[in-house]
Order: C-alpha cells, then sequence, then structure tokens
C-alpha cells in the first residue's frame, strides 16, 4: 500500500505538486501518492488533523496556510522557527508533527543554480511579508547580498520582519513607495497578487538594465509583475516553477531521504 502525501491550500487547483511529487517518486522508485486538498478558511487545522488521522505522511502547504501550519507543529527546524512560517508538515507515528520550510532552500537553488544569477554583494528587494516572504529573508540574508529590501502594503509588517532579521545582515523596510528613487540588481515578487492577476503598486525605475525579475508564483503566461518588469526594459524574467520544484525536491527529501533529480521536471513545467 503506498505512503499518502497532499498539498492543502486554498485555492489549490492551480496546483502543480501533485504532478512533481509524482514524477519524484516515479523517478526514485518510491511508493506514495500525492493528492491535492482544498481547505476551507477557517478548517486548516482541522482538514490536516483528518489527513494525518487516516494515515498521511506528510503535507506542503502553501497560500494562505503557511502561518497555521506554523501554528499546529509539535516540532520545527531552525529554518521554519526563524521564518516562523512551514510549508512542510511531517507526521511521526506519535501525532506529532515535524514543520519545516523549504521555501528559502528552493528560492535559492533556483536564482543561483539554474538561473546562474549570484546573490552576494547584490541589491535585492523582497516584496511582501507573509509566509512565501517569511522563508525567503534568512536564506537570501546567508548569501550575503549587499542590501536586502522588504517593501509591503502594510509598512508595519514589513518593520517586523526587519527587526526580527536584523542581526543576519543588512535589511531594511518600508512601504513601496518608499522604494521609489531606488532601483535593485534583484526583485523578487512574494505576494500572491499575481495569483488573483493583480500588480502590487510598484514605483517605475526600480530595475537595472541587468536586473533579474522573479516572481515565486506562474501561470501559462507572464504574471502582472513580470509583465510590468518587461514593461520596464527587463530581459530576466523568471517565474517560480524552478522555486516550486527545487523546495518540493527539498520536501521530498525531509521525507523520503532520497534528493530527485529536477531539471527536467521543471523543463516539463515550463513546456
Amino acid at each position: 500500500m503506498p505512503d499518502f502525501y497532499a498539498v492543502i491550500g486554498n485555492p489549490i487547483r492551480h496546483s502543480k505538486s501533485p504532478i512533481i511529487h509524482m514524477e519524484f517518486a516515479r523517478q526514485t522508485q518510491q511508493d506514495m501518492h500525492y493528492e491535492a486538498i482544498l481547505a476551507p478558511l477557517d478548517g486548516f487545522e482541522a482538514a490536516v488533523r483528518t489527513f494525518q488521522q487516516s494515515g498521511g505522511k506528510g503535507m506542503n502547504v502553501t497560500l494562505p496556510f503557511k502561518l497555521d501550519a506554523y501554528a499546529i507543529s509539535t516540532r520545527l527546524t531552525d529554518r521554519a522557527t526563524a521564518a516562523q512560517a512551514v510549508n512542510t508538515l511531517k507526521f511521526d507515528e506519535n501525532h506529532g508533527i515535524l514543520g519545516d520550510n523549504t521555501d528559502g532552500a528552493g528560492l535559492i537553488r533556483d536564482i543561483e543554480v539554474n538561473q546562474g544569477v549570484t546573490i552576494v554583494g547584490k541589491s535585492v528587494l523582497l516584496m511582501g511579508a507573509g509566509g512565501a516572504a517569511r522563508g525567503a529573508i534568512l536564506p537570501l540574508l546567508e548569501r550575503k547580498p549587499y542590501l536586502l529590501a522588504l517593501a509591503n502594503r502594510t509598512k508595519e509588517k514589513a518593520q517586523v520582519l526587519q527587526k526580527q532579521f536584523s542581526s543576519h545582515g543588512n535589511i531594511l523596510s518600508g512601504h513601496y513607495q518608499d522604494i521609489a528613487g531606488k532601483n535593485f540588481d534583484i526583485v523578487i515578487n512574494a505576494t500572491s497578487a499575481s495569483l488573483h492577476g493583480e500588480l502590487p503598486f510598484l514605483p517605475t525605475g526600480i530595475f537595472n538594465k541587468a536586473s533579474l525579475a522573479y516572481d515565486m508564483m506562474y501561470g501559462k503566461e507572464l504574471t502582472p509583475f513580470l509583465k510590468f518588469a518587461r514593461q520596464q526594459g527587463v530581459d530576466n524574467l523568471i517565474d517560480g516553477v524552478g522555486m516550486l520544484v527545487e523546495q518540493a525536491a527539498e520536501s521530498f527529501f525531509i521525507w523520503r531521504g532520497i534528493r530527485p533529480e529536477t531539471r527536467r521536471i521543471i523543463e516539463i513545467l515550463k513546456k
């Protein structure tokens, strides 16, 4: 009988995680089944408990439940503790829940290994202050950028994160209006705006000619953020497919103890 895993979120129809993990299972000859679960906005914990009690081994967590996943975890990895957000749950035999955050590891690997873009010494703008942004801050700072700037529509939320991570590197925070007149080598959209076909209120001029515009979201066409970047003259436009696959590979390793090869599945999804 296969081991059962799932991704949980709301919305969830767009998720490619079942395709990715079943390809990983085929590639590594693991006997497992993976499904997508739509949880009510007020029913995340109940949905997780139901899956766990039915014999599920682990779950990926996507929007908008990464902070909820952090709250129900009975044990946390260091990177989940730093992020205060969880995207990977592993259930143990005693009904405990290990919470981890693989988002940052997936992001860094996609930028530096798959895209060949060095973060060291660069100016980086990270948009958003939710679970996705939280998981990226410490891994980004560990790569020693010249500056990491956090921008969010609620300035106070960005300031809380600045204070939390200020001991790890050069980090600033503010509203989108506060970055007017500044430009960055790497601009990362960690908001959910693209998922809803929207664009955060970004001033023009934040990109330089060699900037990397990176959206953690993905779709059949360019996201609104990537379209905006293209209009600003940016050629290096990357969506979140690579990050999705790389963070999934990290989750798979946590669950199964095997690290799958990612390049082929990234190519399949992009096609």
